[in-house]
């Protein structure tokens, strides 16, 4: 399907350069779509997947350089044993088909999180999809895995610290610091998207998310398709970016 296919939007977003290189979601709502079903959580988190690989492959299409999703937050090892063993083996899946298809699909995959707790199948799967990612160019696909904000800040000024100490870093500004995140050398999203109603950012790209522009739907996650990213980046085109200025 082509974006704003036949209208006077396509023009605009042409004329206006007005497509984000760099978008994030925040994929929520997979449980509450499964209980609106009689299902179990699980299954929320199934069709959850089958929308990630359905919405990158569609960015990638429509010529964006970077998606990043919040999979799995520091936060989510809360939730039952059951249901974290299961999206974990998701993950597992989802890898092992990554690593078959990236080079036909030209789509490069990196993880940013704490991999530490991750199971060693887990890990070597990060480690092999990595090793495919240095050999390709272009789109980028993120997950966000072990994954939380404030916990990536403190991690970043704890490396930074201990550098200091060991005289190997000295004053740093903002594109500094920015070097000891997991998201060092990616650009900041443009643009947010959080399906599912809720309004918060939940410890998502804290640092990055600064000048990002935000769009909220209540489209559970498993349901959001093509047309509703196309009505967030219609959104998106409407906004004006100053950063600060007039």
């Amino acid at each position: 399907m082509a974006l704003f296919s036949k209208s006077k939007n396509e023009k605009a977003w042409q004329a206006g350069n007005s497509l984000p290189k760099h978008v994030a979601i925040i994929m929520d709502g997979n449980g509450r779509w499964a209980k609106k079903r009689g299902l179990p959580r699980t299954a929320g988190h199934s069709a959850g997947a089958e929308t990630f690989r359905k919405i990158a492959t569609y960015c990638k299409n429509l010529g964006m350089d970077y998606l990043t999703v919040y999979a799995f937050s520091t936060e989510n090892w809360k939730r039952p044993k059951e249901e974290v063993d299961a999206i974990m083996q998701l993950l597992e899946k989802y890898l092992v088909e990554a690593i078959e298809k990236m080079e036909r699909d030209g789509i490069r995959l990196k993880i940013l999180g704490d991999t530490e707790p991750l199971s060693d199948k887990l890990k070597a799967l990060i480690e092999r999809t990595d090793s495919i990612s240095h050999e390709l160019s272009g789109f980028q696909a993120n997950i966000c895995l072990n994954y939380g904000g404030r916990d990536e800040i403190i991690k970043a000024a704890r490396k930074y610290a201990r550098e200091v100490s060991e005289g190997r870093a000295n004053d740093i500004d903002e594109k500094g610091f920015a070097a000891y995140m997991y998201s060092d050398g990616i650009p900041d999203p443009d643009l947010i998207i959080r399906p599912s109603g809720e309004i918060r950012t939940s410890n998502f790209l804290l640092w990055q998310s600064a000048y990002s522009e935000f769009y909220f739907t209540d489209v559970l996650w498993p349901d959001f398709d093509e047309a509703e990213l196309d009505k967030a980046l219609e959104d998106y085109a409407k906004r004006s970016r100053r950063y600060g200025g007039v």
